[in-house]
C-alpha cells in the first residue's frame, strides 16, 4: 500500500476528462468498449481474430465484499460499479516492456469513503488486455473478497469445476484456484493473475476475483491483481491460444532441465562421500561415455538440512547445513563445477517430511509453527526462509525443489488463528488442529483459502527475490501445491498432485499406466488448463537391471514424449549396466532433439485404463505421436493429421520415422499428408513412437 493525494489526482482526471461517455481500447487482435453512462460498464468485447463480439447488456464491472472485520458477523455487504459515481476518465500510454494504450476511471463512493481507480491496458501487440483496480478507502475498512471482473453472458465456460480444499483426504486435493474461464463459441478467455484466484461461471455470470481478508487503512491505497482476457483464432481451440499467453508471461522460457537426483540412490542417508560417487558415476556413463550434454544439475535430495535447528537465532537461522556436507556446500559445488553442472537442492517450505524434527525447535525459538509443520504465512519464519534461499541461490544452487508446500499427498495444514491470515473466530474453531479431518468440512473452506492466499502470496514474493538474485534458477513446486497456471509466473515447474511419488506396478506396462493415468485425470476428466510440458512427475526412474533393452527404452520414451520439460533421473546408479546407460543416453538425446515440439504438447486416445492412449506435440510441419496399448488384446487407433492436433501447415510430404528404428513403424506408410488419417494397430502392451516431417 502507498500513501496518496486523492485531491490532486481528482483535478487531474477531471482536468483530462473526456466528453464522450464511450471509450474503446483496441488493438489488431481484439477491443474492449467501456462507458460511463449511468456508471461504469462493459458494453462490448470483440475478438477481431475470429470475428467474434460479446455484447454485455447490464453488467456489474467488478465487485467488492467489504466488512468490519472478517471475524465480525453481519458486517458483510456487496458494492458493484453500480454503487460509484464516476468522477473522471482520463487515456495513458503504457510504457517499459509492454507499449500500447490505457483508460483509467476514477470512481467514489461517499457513504463507503471509497475512492477507486479503475484502469484498463491495452497492450499494442499482444492478443490479451488486462484490468486492475486501485482502491482507497478514507476510513479503515476490510476487503474480504475482489471480483476484478463481474460479468454476464450465457456464453462463458467453467471447465475445470473440481473443489476439494481437504485436510485429510488422500489424493482428494483439488482446489479451484487459478484456473481460466473460457467462452463456448467467442474465442475468449479470462482470469486474475494470482496463482490463488477464484474464477468462476454461476447462472451466466463471470467472476474473476479471489478472497484477501485485509485491512485498507485510511488514506492509503491497495492495487488489486490484473484481470486478464485474451483471444484465440478458433473457438475450438481456446487452450493453445491460453497457453501461448502463459509461455509470454513466464518468468523463464520453457527449457530443458535434465538433472540426476539423489534419493533413490540413498534416501534421506546422502551424504558428502556417496553423494560424490554418484555424480561422477553419472557423468562419466552419460556425459564422458556416451556424449550426452551435461546435465544441467546434481540435486542432493532429503537429508543434507541440520533439523536441530540449532542456529535459529541467526538472520537465516533455518534450513543449515548438516555436518554430512561441507560448509555452504563448498566442496559439492566444486564437484558439480568439475562436470560442468551445477547443484540443486531439496527443500520443505512448510517443514514437513523429512524435516518435520525442525518444527519443535522453531516454535521454540518463537516462529510461526502448526502442530506438526511450519505456517507459510508466518511472517517471521518466511522472512528467514527466504534470506535462506537467496543465500542459497547466490551461493550457486541453480535448483530449487520446493516439497511440501501446504502438505503432501494425504495431509494438508491450514492457519487457523490469524498469523498472518485473517482470522474467523465465529467458526467456534477450539481444539480444531490444523490438520484436522473436520476441516473438510466446506463451512470451513473461506478460513482455509484465506490461509491458501496469504501463504500464495509470501511463495510468490520469495520466488521473486531469488529469481533477482539469479535469474538461471529453476525452481520446482512439489507436495501439496495447486495447478494453477499463474503459478509459472513464479516458478518453473509444479508437481502434478494427487499422485504418488513413486509410480505403482509390477512392471512397466503398470507403472506407465498408474502415471499417465492421473495425466488423463487431471488433464481429460478434470480439464486442468495447466502446460503439460511444465508438469513434474517423478520420473523416469531406473532402480535395476536386468530387464530388455526394448522394455527399457519403450518405458523411456514413452515416458519422455509426455513433453515435460523436466528429466529428473531417479536410479540406482550402481545397478545400471552397460546396456541400460547406453538407452538412458539415447533417451536424452532424443529429448534434447525433439524438445522444440514440446511446446505444446496433448494427450491422444482413451483412458490408458480402458484403451491405447498417446501424446503428440507439432510445430508448423514437424510433429510427435508416442501411443500405448495396455491392455490384453489387439486395439486400433485412429487420428487425423490437421490442426486439431496442432498440425498448423497443409504439407503433403510428412516423412515418418522412429528414435527407436523399424520395429516402431512397421506396417505403415513413409510419407504422410495433412489431412490423412493415421491408422495403427498396436499388439497387446506395445509402445510407439513416432516422428512426422523430417527424417
Amino acid at each position: 500500500m502507498k500513501k496518496k493525494s486523492y485531491l490532486l489526482f481528482a483535478l487531474i482526471l477531471l482536468a483530462n476528462t473526456l466528453s464522450a461517455e464511450t471509450y474503446t481500447l483496441s488493438n489488431k487482435y481484439m477491443s474492449r468498449v467501456i462507458s460511463t453512462d449511468n456508471y461504469l460498464h462493459t458494453v462490448t468485447v470483440e475478438n477481431k481474430e475470429l470475428g467474434t463480439q460479446m455484447n454485455f447488456k447490464s453488467p456489474n464491472e467488478f465487485l467488492f465484499r467489504l466488512s468490519d472485520g472478517t471475524s465480525l458477523d453481519g458486517t458483510d455487504r456487496i458494492l458493484t460499479s453500480k454503487d460509484f459515481i464516476v468522477e473522471g476518465v482520463r487515456k495513458f500510454k503504457l510504457e517499459g516492456k509492454e507499449t500500447g494504450t490505457g483508460i483509467e476511471v476514477l470512481l467514489r463512493n461517499v457513504y463507503e469513503g471509497l475512492e477507486l481507480s479503475v484502469c484498463y491496458e491495452m497492450p499494442k501487440n499482444k492478443p490479451y488486455m488486462r484490468k486492475y483496480i486501485q482502491v482507497g478507502s478514507k476510513k479503515v475498512v476490510t476487503l474480504e473478497r475482489i471480483d476484478v471482473e463481474n460479468l454476464s453472458h450465457p456464453d462463458f465456460y467453467q471447465p475445470y469445476t473440481c473443489n476439494a480444499i481437504t485436510a485429510q483426504a488422500p489424493g482428494n486435493w483439488k482446489p479451484n484456484l487459478g484456473q481460466p474461464i473460457f467462452t463456448k463459441t467467442k474465442g475468449l478467455y479470462f482470469g486474475v493473475e494470482f496463482p490463488a484466484s477464484f474464477n468462476t461461471v454461476a447462472s451466466e455470470t463471470m467472476n474473476l476475483g479471489y478472497l484477501w481478508g485485509r485491512e485498507v487503512a485510511a488514506r492509503m491505497t491497495y492495487n488489486t491483481y490484473k484481470s486478464v482476457v485474451g483471444v484465440s483464432e478458433d473457438p475450438n481451440d481456446y487452450t493453445f491460444a491460453f497457453q501461448r499467453y502463459i509461455d509470454d508471461i513466464r518468468i523463464h522460457p520453457v527449457r530443458l532441465q535434465v538433472q540426476y537426483n539423489s534419493w533413490f540412490d540413498y534416501t534421506s542417508g546422502v551424504n558428502q562421500d556417496n553423494f560424490a560417487k554418484s555424480v561422477k558415476k553419472v557423468h562419466q556413463e552419460l556425459v564422458t561415455e556416451r556424449g550426452v550434454k551435461p546435465l544441467k544439475a546434481y540435486v542432493i535430495d532429503d537429508g543434507w538440512q541440520d533439523n536441530s535447528a540449532k542456529n535459529v537465532s541467526k538472520k537465516d537461522g533455518v534450513w543449515d547445513i548438516n555436518s554430512k556436507f561441507s560448509v555452504d556446500f563448498e566442496k559439492e559445488h566444486e564437484l558439480v563445477k568439475s562436470c560442468a553442472s551445477t547443484l540443486g537442492i531439496w527443500l520443505s517450505p512448510a517443514s514437513i517430511l523429512g524435516s518435520t524434527p525442525q518444527v519443535k525447535p522453531l516454535r521454540a525459538a518463537g516462529l510461526e509453527a502448526f502442530d506438526i509443520a511450519m505456517s507459510l504465512a508466518g511472517p517471521r519464519y518466511m522472512n528467514k526462509l527466504e534470506k535462506r534461499v537467496t543465500d542459497f541461490s547466490a551461493q550457486g544452487v541453480t535448483y530449487f525443489k520446493y516439497d511440501g508446500i501446504f502438505g503432501h499427498l494425504n495431509t494438508r495444514h491450514f492457519e487457523l488463528h490469524g498469523r498472518g491470515t485473517p482470522e474467523m473466530n465465529q467458526l467456534a474453531l477450539g481444539g480444531i488442529l490444523p490438520h484436522d479431518k473436520r476441516l473438510n468440512d466446506a463451512k470451513y473452506d473461506e478460513l482455509k483459502l484465506y490461509y491458501l492466499v496469504a501463504a500464495t502470496e509470501r511463495l510468490m514474493e520469495m520466488l521473486k527475490a531469488q529469481n533477482e538474485v539469479n535469474p538461471d534458477v529453476f525452481t520446482c513446486i512439489s507436495n501439496a501445491a495447486y495447478l494453477s497456471p499463474w503459478w509459472l509466473s513464479y516458478a518453473d515447474v509444479v508437481w502434478m498432485i494427487n499422485a504418488g511419488d513413486a509410480a505403482g506396478g509390477s512392471n512397466r506396462n503398470e507403472e506407465l499406466v498408474y502415471r499417465d493415468g492421473v495425466y488423463h485425470n487431471i488433464f481429460v476428466k478434470e480439464n486442468t488448463q495447466f502446460p503439460i510440458n511444465s508438469l513434474f512427475n517423478h520420473e523416469p526412474k531406473k532402480t535395476k537391471t536386468g530387464e530388455s533393452k526394448e522394455v527399457f527404452e519403450d518405458y523411456l520414451f514413452m515416458n519422455l514424449s509426455r513433453g515435460t520439460c523436466f528429466v529428473e533421473l531417479y536410479l540406482k546408479t550402481f545397478n545400471l549396466s552397460e546396456s541400460d546407460w547406453d538407452v538412458l543416453a539415447h533417451g536424452l538425446k532424443w529429448v534434447d532433439e525433439v524438445f522444440p515440439l514440446f511446446k505444446a504438447p496433448r494427450m491422444v486416445g482413451g483412458d490408458p485404463k480402458k484403451s491405447v492412449y498417446g501424446y503428440t506435440g507439432w510445430i508448423l510441419r514437424e510433429g510427435y505421436l508416442s501411443l500405448h496399448n495396455p491392455l490384453d488384446t489387439p486395439q486400433t487407433f485412429r487420428m487425423v493429421l490437421d490442426k486439431k492436433i496442432g498440425l498448423n501447415i497443409k504439407d503433403k510430404n510428412l516423412e515418418l520415422s522412429s528414435p527407436l528404428g523399424k520395429r516402431h513403424t512397421k506396417n505403415l506408410k513413409s510419407k504422410w499428408s495433412y489431412g490423412d488419417t493415421f491408422e495403427v494397430t498396436l499388439q497387446p502392451k506395445e509402445i510407439r513412437v513416432l516422428i512426422f516431417g523430417k527424417n
